[in-house]
């Protein structure tokens, strides 16, 4: 099954901070926040990639043109050099089509530039290429295609630090409580799609907006939550909290099989 990874944002949230690449090239350790998703897909055998690139697009394709195995690899080093062995391998079965999709294009614009690329895929995911989460992905998945929706986004709980209030129609406080602990739910940025998405988006769209209006009228759109972890990147503190993490736990390394420690709620914790 094909990955569509959304790779043209700029990170200006992030500006300062890191270099002057495409967000999805943001470090967490040795590696960009986009090789570990990718890792992620992996582990559950999509393995066939398509990058939607805008800013900086080049940034992405040197990276993996110049691909290092050595570092996230165990390898022997033998006869000075000339021969190296690697133990395992990070990228070998990987297909990657790069895809210049504009600069400026949003989400619905670079998903409709890489419809030739799709064509002969009955359902496809995607993802914005910003955030990691343990998310079972085949669950996702056989829930998708056991029904009759067109699309499905992931939903998950907002892990901002911010207190939600809720006022009397007197304008008095009768409620303070944690927006992470409340019953909202948000865009997690994870997708499956039928080739039939394709439909529904007009020129000048916003994929999440009429596209997804027009499904929702339909009865076409399925929203799947996911209680243990996820993390967007989109601030600096996000970041710092992702490489801690790395350096840890690491709970979206399902690769590594890692046993994340849950929080007294059951969920593992994000960042606040």
């Amino acid at each position: 099954m094909k990955v569509v990874l959304f790779c043209g944002g700029a990170g200006m949230r992030l500006r300062g901070h890191i270099d002057d690449v495409p967000k999805p090239m943001a470090h967490i350790g040795t590696r960009p926040i986009l090789w570990h998703l990718m890792k992620f897909y992996a582990h559950f055998g999509h393995k066939d990639f398509i990058l939607c690139l805008g800013y900086k697009g080049h940034v992405i394709k040197d990276y993996f043109l110049h691909y290092d195995e050595s570092v996230s690899n165990d390898f022997v080093w033998s006869q000075g050099g000339r021969k190296i062995d690697f133990i395992n391998r990070d990228i070998d079965d990987w297909t990657i089509t790069f895809v210049e999709t504009g600069v400026n294009a949003n989400i619905a614009e670079r998903l409709k530039a890489v419809e030739p690329h799709l064509q002969n895929e009955e359902i496809f995911l995607a993802n914005y290429s910003d955030c990691l989460a343990d998310l079972k992905l085949p669950m996702m998945i056989d829930e998708f295609r056991k029904s009759n929706a067109v699309g499905s986004l992931l939903l998950v709980q907002p892990t901002a630090s911010f207190d939600m209030v809720k006022l009397s129609s007197e304008g008095k406080v009768n409620q303070v409580s944690a927006l992470s602990q409340s019953d909202i739910w948000i865009n997690g940025g994870f997708f499956v799609f039928r080739n039939d998405i394709f439909r529904y988006i007009n020129p000048g769209d916003e994929l999440v907006r009429q596209p997804f209006q027009r499904l929702i009228e339909r009865g076409a759109l399925l929203g799947h939550k996911c209680t243990g972890f996820w993390q967007c990147m989109d601030t600096f503190k996000d970041k710092q909290c992702l490489e801690e993490l790395n350096h840890g736990t690491a709970p979206w390394k399902v690769w590594n099989h890692t046993s994340a420690v849950p929080t007294e709620s059951g969920k593992i914790r994000a960042c606040a």
